[in-house]
Order: structure tokens, then C-alpha cells, then sequence
């Protein structure tokens, strides 16, 4: 049904899925640059291809409603919510009396910005397992939001200015709306700020927000990407990370920041367990995580593989 090798391709529709090199036709589940291509022709919904065109020009693409089945090369495709980003979305394959589950990056929770995503049962699982050990466990989100208000008060009241560093698509607009409801004016760096229109247009409110021209007004919280930096003299900037890899206490080390907390817009790992438990398939492919993960489904009793082993290449 599938094939692993240099990326996932479907067998019975010759339709790759989230690769980075270019192909002839392809899924698309989300508009992270590790999930997208120059491709000839997509599948993707319709805010993914927004997104896309936004970071790769025009495409040649099919919008695939959510919940709504299409026929494609002999088989019937379905794309589902995945809660991981605005478009993103899980890939239902039917073919020959068998069907596929592929998450992509995907969140069960509900988040500000995306609803959580919505698994149906499938014979097989391809799930990615990115936080696939017991301590990446999130905390309750009010609990993290509580953290984050305290200290961009503290930060405030110093006369610093708090950078909260978020991906372009996805965290920057989920914080947007986070610090919004908080009570906070936002000043998005122009990246940011440029997917958060995107948003906007798809009818996802973020509240209180501007782009970045180049200063900042007392009380303003700026959302960047990543290690971008902001020039702004005679201000001491207090850098906070919001990622779901914070839980690690020396994460905030690795990424170069004064804060790290966790906020996450990827399952966490008694999510990853559900997910499994949900779709109940025959066979689960695990990608983007440790083999500790599989070991501990195998634990559990599924049948549990990591996909992308040189000993797998045509699978089922």
C-alpha cells in the first residue's frame, strides 16, 4: 500500500506524502517547510495552499475539504483535522477492503487557534511521535499561560522588552491570541505577521496585533521567529521560547533564550498513546521519534515498527 524510501509514497495511488524533494503528485499536510515542496500538483486544503503560495509562489493544486472523500487513482482519500496548524490535516486512505491513518503533525488537545484533530479507526497507522518519551508529559496550559503572565510583568515592570520567540506559522499566531486574551498588545515580526493575515483571512481572530515598523511602545510584546532579532537601542530584551521542548529545563541553553516554557503544538506523549488507542489499528509506523516509543507500544501489545529502517522499504 505504501513504500518508504527517501520519503512516503502511496503505492496505490503513486501519491507522495509531506516529502521535501519535488514529485509529480503529493500530499500535503501542512505548510511547515519540513512538510512541503515545489510539487507539480498538490492535494492539501484550502488554507495549506494559502500558506503554501505565501512561501512558494503559486501551485497547481486539488482543495481537499475536510470530512469530505475524494476519488483518486482507484482509491478514496479523506483529509481530517490534525490540530497541529491552520490547514493541517491527516490523510484517510481506502483501497482493496484496507485503510490508512497518516497524522502528519498532529495535536488531540484543543488549541486558540485550530481545532484538535479528529482520528477515525484505520488498519494502519503511520503517526509521527516527536515528544515519544514518558517526561514529555505538557502541563495543564492554564498553568503554563499563569507562568507566562507573571513573568512578562515582571519583564514589563523592569522597562525591558519581552521577545517571545514562536515559528512563523502556528505558534506566532496561537501566542498572538494567548497574550490578546492575557490583555497584552502584540508587535508581530513582519514573517509573523505576514501568515497571521493568512489567518485572518480564513476567519481565525487573533486579537490585538501589529507589525513590527521598526520600534516599540512601552507595554508591547513582540512575537518573532526563532533567533531573529530586533533592533532596538538602549532596551534590554528578555527572550522567552515557547516550544514544547521546554519541558526539558536545559532547553532554554540549546535555544539560546533567558525563558523557555512549554507550550506545544504537537501531541505530547500520553497523546501519542490515545491516538494509538483511538485509531486501534492492525500496525503502527511510528516516524519522527525515539524507538523507545515503539518499544513501549510493542509493551502494550500492538504491532509497532519505526518506519524509515533500511530493513523497511515496501510495507503492506
Amino acid at each position: 500500500m505504501f513504500v518508504y524510501q527517501q520519503g512516503l509514497r502511496l503505492t496505490v495511488a503513486d501519491l507522495a506524502i509531506d516529502t521535501r524533494r519535488r514529485h509529480a503528485r503529493a500530499f500535503v499536510s501542512h505548510a511547515h517547510s519540513d512538510h512541503i515542496a515545489r510539487h507539480e500538483y498538490v492535494l492539501c486544503t484550502a488554507p495549506t495552499a494559502a500558506l503554501m503560495e505565501h512561501r512558494l509562489g503559486k501551485r497547481t493544486v486539488r482543495i481537499m475539504e475536510p470530512g469530505e472523500p475524494i476519488s483518486w487513482a482507484g482509491v478514496t482519500l479523506t483529509a481530517l483535522p490534525a490540530g497541529h496548524c491552520l490547514g493541517a490535516a491527516m490523510l484517510r486512505v481506502e483501497a482493496d477492503g484496507r485503510s490508512l491513518l497518516y497524522t502528519g503533525d498532529f495535536k488531540l488537545s484543543p488549541s486558540a487557534t485550530v481545532a484538535a484533530a479528529e482520528p477515525t479507526r484505520a488498519d494502519i497507522l503511520i503517526m509521527e511521535s516527536t515528544f515519544g518519551t514518558p517526561e514529555y508529559r505538557m502541563p495543564p496550559q492554564e498553568e503554563v499561560l499563569a507562568r507566562l503572565d507573571h513573568l512578562l510583568r515582571r519583564t514589563l515592570e523592569s522597562e525591558a522588552v519581552p521577545v517571545i520567540e514562536a515559528y512563523s506559522l502556528g505558534k506566532g499566531q496561537e501566542i498572538t491570541r494567548r497574550l490578546h486574551e492575557l490583555g497584552y498588545r502584540v508587535v508581530q515580526h513582519p514573517h509573523v505577521w505576514a501568515v497571521s493575515r493568512i489567518y485572518e483571512s480564513f476567519g481565525v481572530k487573533l486579537g490585538r496585533y501589529r507589525q513590527w515598523d521598526g520600534a516599540i511602545e512601552p507595554g508591547e510584546v513582540a512575537v518573532v521567529p526563532p533567533r531573529s532579532r530586533l533592533e532596538i537601542p538602549r532596551r534590554r530584551q528578555v527572550r522567552v521560547a515557547v516550544t514544547g521542548w521546554a519541558v526539558d529545563p536545559a532547553a532554554k541553553y540549546r535555544l539560546g533564550v533567558d525563558h523557555a516554557l512549554p507550550l506545544s503544538d504537537h501531541a505530547d506523549y500520553d497523546e501519542l498513546l490515545e491516538m494509538v488507542e483511538r485509531v486501534a489499528p492492525r500496525v503502527v509506523y511510528c516516524t519522527h521519534g525515539s524507538e523507545e516509543f515503539v518499544n513501549r507500544l510493542q509493551e502494550l501489545g500492538w504491532d509497532a515498527r519505526l518506519l524509515g529502517r533500511s530493513t523497511q522499504r515496501r510495507l503492506f
